[in-house]
């Protein structure tokens, strides 16, 4: 049975008998808590689940909410203390490793032994389990150490109006996306597609991921099997390049690598674009009549498929955890919160109040019937084909080399053999001086 038929049974079984997961235990007074958090497009909802939160139990949350940058380096330097003032930490995939790495978290069921991860809530590649011994997430093997709070994956957004319009069927492959993309390429007016390909802490190397993992490629050869030889230089890498590049010279607005996240998003409220891969977490803005010109008209898919017939969204999704050196009675004010987020009804809220649920029966059940829960289906769709960039603590290192290496190739600075050469060198670089078994392959001609 495929992991999408299974998910699609356990469905059926939950609708059937009536049931949303083990009950959680009463929520009780709890001590205050404080949670460190990044302004992102899904902190809206988040916001708002809170003061549900604290209206429902009567406990008290207080929101330190920064860039993302600034959200995770006070979270590093929280769990570094004697005593760390943040009781909760959503920590992003992209720097999830360092904590686990660096033992900072506290096993939940050493708060609570019968505290589980309700079986509805998705797995996101086990990233909310960690493996001690074997440096791994397992949810066979491994302590849980958080529950997902954001279940942020890429998707495709694309003009479903101008898709009935011109007779186009929702691409399945890359190839398929990109002529869909040029045969709704008008420019100035409306440009086939814009990529994410600007260079930041996290932009083009996010952004590229489904297309280098969807062609057979990775950064390293087997992260959980532990060989850390470095393949970003393979031929699978080159070809995913080169699909990206196609993309930016023949359908991109003009200056392909100088757009981010929010310029992406922008030029899909205003209209000015027909496709673009980018995080669920923006969907809510879409419909958003205060903000959106294309309201109604935007729908998403799951990210295409490379060569070998499998898609794969890179995992940008948030793990809620809680550090060790916070008092007894705060951290297990923490986990009652997290009891109470990851509650059927709680989900439900949480896609009221527009934030992307993390439970399989909300984004399978009656609420995704609905034409404004539209992104449900794709979000459900995308999950057991979620896969993390990279899950060593060296991650933001190998993050800046991808940025520069990859937005010189969109810029036209370095050919894509020559980008990947240069990237594999230094991630080889990283990886030897960490101590990992590493090696390299031969440069790319």
């Amino acid at each position: 049975m495929s992991v999408r038929a299974g998910l699609a049974v356990l469905l059926g079984l939950f609708a059937l008998s009536g049931l949303a997961g083990p009950p959680a235990k009463a929520q009780g007074r709890q001590a205050p808590i404080t949670i460190v958090i990044n302004q992102s497009p899904w902190f809206a909802g988040f916001a708002k689940l809170v003061e549900a939160y604290e209206k429902e139990t009567g406990n008290k949350v207080t929101l330190d909410v920064n860039p993302f940058a600034g959200a995770a380096e006070k979270q590093r330097n929280s769990v570094r203390a004697k005593e760390g003032i943040y009781d909760l930490l959503p920590m992003n995939s992209a720097y999830l490793a360092e904590f686990y790495y660096g033992g900072f978290l506290t096993p939940l069921n050493e708060i609570d032994p019968e505290f589980k991860l309700d079986p509805q809530v998705l797995s996101y590649d086990d990233t909310a389990y960690w493996d001690e011994e074997r440096k791994a997430n397992s949810a066979k093997s491994g302590k849980l150490y958080g529950v997902p709070i954001n279940g942020n994956v890429p998707v495709l957004y694309y003009r479903e109006d101008l898709y009935k319009a011109n007779g186009l069927k929702v691409p399945e492959t890359w190839d398929e996306l990109l002529a869909n993309a040029k045969a709704l390429h008008k420019p100035p007016q409306i440009y086939g597609m814009v990529l994410r390909a600007a260079r930041s802490a996290s932009d083009i190397s996010y952004d590229w991921m489904p297309y280098l993992h969807s062609f057979g490629g990775a950064i390293f050869r087997d992260e959980k099997a532990g060989d850390f030889t470095v393949t970003l230089n393979s031929p699978a890498a080159k070809a995913a390049l080169e699909q990206y590049l196609a993309i930016a010279k023949s359908v991109a607005p003009p200056n392909p690598g100088s757009f981010g996240q929010g310029q992406v998003i922008q030029l899909l409220l205003t209209g000015k674009v027909a496709h673009a891969m980018n995080v669920i977490a923006a969907w809510s803005q879409m419909d958003d009549p205060t903000k959106s010109a294309v309201v109604d008209k935007i729908n998403v898919a799951v990210a295409p498929k490379g060569p070998g017939g499998v898609p794969a969204p890179t995992l940008g999704h948030f793990i809620g955890g809680i550090p060790k050196n916070v008092p007894p009675e705060r951290k297990k004010a923490a986990l009652a919160f997290l009891a109470w987020f990851q509650k059927y009804e709680s989900q439900v809220k949480y896609a009221e109040f527009g934030s992307p649920p993390v439970r399989m029966d909300v984004l399978g059940g009656p609420m995704s019937k609905e034409r404004k829960n539209r992104f449900m289906k794709a979000l459900l769709d995308s999950a057991p084909y979620a896969r993390m960039m990279h899950t060593i603590p060296e991650g933001a290192q190998i993050n800046a080399v991808l940025e520069l290496r990859l937005n010189q190739a969109v810029i036209g600075e370095q050919t894509p053999a020559a980008a990947l050469n240069l990237a594999a060198q230094e991630v080889f670089d990283i990886a030897s001086k960490a101590g990992y078994r590493t090696g390299r392959l031969p440069d790319l001609q």
